[in-house]
């Protein structure tokens, strides 16, 4: 999900799209909580690991 975001946020960036910058951002954001969650080792909507 970070990765996805990386590319999304870059593409974005370079087309000059406001959406899909915007949504890059926020998979970034989403998919760096759940990493800091999961290396916490704290369980998340019932699961310990998420890929």
């Amino acid at each position: 999900m970070i990765v996805l975001g990386l590319i999304l946020f870059l593409l974005g960036l370079f087309l000059h799209v406001g959406i899909i910058e915007t949504i890059g951002v926020v998979l970034l954001v989403v998919g760096a909580v759940l990493w800091i969650l999961g290396a916490m080792g704290r369980p998340l909507a019932g699961r310990r690991n998420w890929w």
